[in-house]
């Protein structure tokens, strides 16, 4: 639980942390676009993938992210990640290239495409979460709360409850760290009472995940109640008109980061659509590799 990193505000002064929350939100928007813009050539989409990759590194040391944290969170999605090798490369696909990998029979075999579209949505799901971690961690989740409510704003002609809803995602991302800790907790309440979560077989397994599971929905249910009533205590009501405390103001400084991210999202989306079939390795080294 622990290795989860998701939704953990860590406090620092840098230039990410100090970016305004709805431009962080349009940043993260705009690079999952970039992300996603195709490539024909499998070579091109790699190595533009492998540069995203080295910018979002850049990205995690200015807002001091921790690498280790990121790292934990990507192991304990192991079976997400073998679960799609498996498909790309095991599965058989009548579109794959006829680059012979491994021939098991007559019948079937492993290409190299399939290894490479693995990769590809290997590094694509590496990218994603790793701009959601810096999101997460750079943003408070008040103030994640306000961009996404003044982002909604315009609703609010067709009477969409967009305080409503924002306050909602607001207490989802603040009990996401607190659920967290709390499962912690009971597992190790439940290991000091006998429960291995490691090892034994599948419905050992399954009995220890039951004992974490069925207390972590009481907590998660005794708090929501505890939640309701300070709120209900405090006069809160959603219907009526609400100032804020703090107050979303754009800078110079995000003016300067949409510049950079419009201008490189721009550009790499003039090189998807107007060159998507461009080999990078061929152009630039005279070698083509064939894939």
């Amino acid at each position: 639980m622990n290795s989860i990193s998701f939704g953990r505000y860590v406090n620092y002064d840098s230039f990410v942390h100090k970016l305004d929350a709805r431009s962080k939100i349009l940043f993260l928007i705009c690079l999952m676009i970039m992300i996603f813009m195709p490539f024909s050539v499998w070579s091109t989409s790699l190595i533009f993938s492998l540069i995203y990759f080295v910018l979002l590194i850049v990205l995690m040391i200015m807002s001091h992210c921790s690498f280790l944290s990121f790292l934990k969170g990507i192991l304990s999605m192991w079976f997400l990640f073998l679960f799609l090798i498996i498909i790309f490369i095991f599965v058989p696909n009548p579109n794959m290239s006829s680059v012979l990998l491994y021939q098991f029979s007559d019948n079937y075999a492993i290409y190299w495409d399939g290894v490479y579209q693995a990769g590809y949505i290997f590094l694509r799901l590496i990218l994603m979460m790793s701009l959601t971690l810096i999101l997460t961690a750079t943003t408070k989740p008040l103030d994640l709360t306000y961009a996404l409510e003044w982002y909604m704003t315009p609703l609010k002609i067709i009477n969409f409850p967009v305080h409503t809803i924002a306050m909602m995602i607001s207490i989802a991302l603040r009990f996401i760290p607190t659920f967290l800790d709390e499962a912690q907790r009971i597992m190790k309440a439940q290991a000091s009472r006998g429960v291995d979560f490691s090892r034994g077989g599948l419905f050992k397994k399954m009995k220890a995940v039951i004992s974490l599971i069925i207390p972590l929905f009481i907590s998660a249910f005794e708090k929501s109640q505890q939640l309701s009533d300070a709120m209900e205590a405090r006069g809160y009501d959603p219907n009526s008109k609400r100032s804020k405390y703090r107050k979303l103001k754009f800078h110079l400084k995000d003016l300067f980061s949409a510049i950079f991210v419009f201008t490189l999202v721009g550009f790499i989306m003039y090189l998807s659509i107007a060159h998507g079939n461009i080999d990078v390795i061929d152009f630039v080294f005279g070698v083509k590799v064939g894939f």
